[in-house]
């Protein structure tokens, strides 16, 4: 067949499919749903967890690209806890300190370290009242490892750090929340039955999960105060205190992260034969942890999306047979006319494949629609990666292939003299 006689067939073919579309209109709406589906759930959960993965990214990064997080327990969201100690060795872990902190930062290999341990508390002020408000509570440099900006105010200083001061930064929400468009500073809110003066407002670009250890999820109502304030002021437990440690710029991580691992080690006493009972956690692993959560999300639902393509797909091979049937007459006088297998075979796939990626297509929209909401609704900067477009189009043209190969072959052995004779 010439490239000239297959555009004329394809053209044939995707006008007929149009037609038989037309005719059978319920047939053709299931068959487009099913294969829209699951285009649908490709295309949205792609652009949401590209969007996820971008917004981590950045959170990590806003410590700064070689800095690392020393916690407790290890960092996964992956393996269970029944409370036994096979399960969950960490348990009899000591917690962190700020003495350990302190120790950290007089490294002549690390830049910076704070300490920090987070709670939620109620906070009121005047009539206005938030639920539900995270508090971070931070040592006095935690600036130096933090990539938000404070304006209009100030941050604590190391002696109000240390005085245990109720003073408290609030985030633009909490501060939209409580005091709508007046100015917040030095005005008293109420935490826990206690007065807090406002001495900042604090701006960070909100993403889906937030800072990593933070209690600010996405763009919630946060607050930050001293370490020793939350302590004295509010009974924060500092069983959970976390670091974040930046190394200085010339210094490379691993040698950072065995610097402070060496010191923690000696401070607590562990022999070489012993096992760390703290954990250090790097940006990467962070990632790999993110990832692998939001992965096994995405490959369940793949599985029901290829149950929506499997539906279209079915539908394609009963709208497909119908036509053929329909048809016969029409394949009869055709081949009688000269037209060969390949060319009955030819148009009936370009059928197929037209019914499926109308379905593609009406998916695609809706899941631009969807991630154009979650893009403006929250704060994942949702984008639709060019794989996931790729895998729309290839998956809808592998289905039509795969389910209208047997109809197409059906009509493209018909009988010419049989064929002309069906009635």
């Amino acid at each position: 067949m010439s490239i000239r006689a297959g555009v004329t067939n394809l053209k044939e073919g995707v006008g007929i499919a149009f037609d038989a579309m037309r005719a059978n209109k319920v047939r053709a709406a299931l068959t487009v749903m099913g294969v829209a589906v699951g285009v649908f759930v490709v295309v949205a959960m792609s652009a949401a967890v590209h969007g996820i993965n971008a917004s981590v990214a950045k959170d990590l990064e806003s410590a700064g690209p070689t800095s690392f997080y020393v916690y407790k327990r290890p960092i996964s969201m992956m393996n269970a806890c029944d409370g036994t100690d096979e399960t969950c060795p960490w348990r009899r872990n000591p917690p962190l300190t700020v003495r350990e902190s302190e120790a950290i930062g007089r490294l002549p290999t690390i830049e910076a370290v704070t300490a920090h341990s987070a709670t939620g508390e109620k906070v009121r002020y005047k009539d206005r009242q938030l639920s539900q408000v995270g508090i971070d509570a931070y040592t006095a440099n935690w600036t130096e490892v933090d990539g938000g900006d404070i304006y209009p105010g100030r941050s604590f200083t190391s002696q109000e750090a240390q005085a245990a001061a109720r003073v408290i930064i609030l985030n633009e929400n909490a501060s939209k929340a409580l005091f709508g468009d007046s100015d917040p500073l030095d005005k008293l809110v109420d935490i826990n039955g206690q007065p807090f003066q406002v001495i900042g407002i604090y701006h960070y670009t909100a993403s889906f999960l937030g800072k990593p250890g933070s209690a600010q999820s996405g763009d919630s109502p946060t607050g930050i105060i001293p370490l020793e304030t939350g302590r004295r002021h509010l009974q924060m437990s500092m069983r959970w205190v976390d670091f974040t440690v930046k190394p200085r710029s010339d210094v490379k991580q691993a040698e950072a992260i065995d610097d402070v691992t060496a010191t923690l080690r000696a401070m607590r006493g562990l022999r070489p034969s012993q096992e760390n009972n703290f954990a250090v956690t790097t940006q990467d692993r962070l990632l790999e942890v993110y990832n692998g959560f939001f992965g096994t999300f995405f490959v369940i639902l793949i599985a029901i999306s290829a149950v929506g393509v499997l539906v279209g797909g079915v539908g394609v091979v009963a709208i497909m047979m119908i036509s053929v049937t329909e048809r016969t007459r029409e394949i009869g006088v055709r081949k009688a006319l000269g037209a060969t297998r390949w060319t009955i075979l030819w148009q009936f796939l370009v059928e197929a494949v037209t019914l499926t990626g109308v379905g593609a297509a009406t998916g695609f929209i809706i899941g631009a629609g969807i991630t154009a909401l979650i893009r403006a609704l929250t704060p994942i900067p949702a984008e639709i990666p060019g794989s996931a477009i790729m895998a729309a189009i290839l998956g809808s043209v592998v289905t039509g292939i795969v389910f209208g190969i047997v109809p197409a072959f059906r009509a493209a052995r018909l009988d010419p003299v049989i064929a002309l004779r069906y009635e």
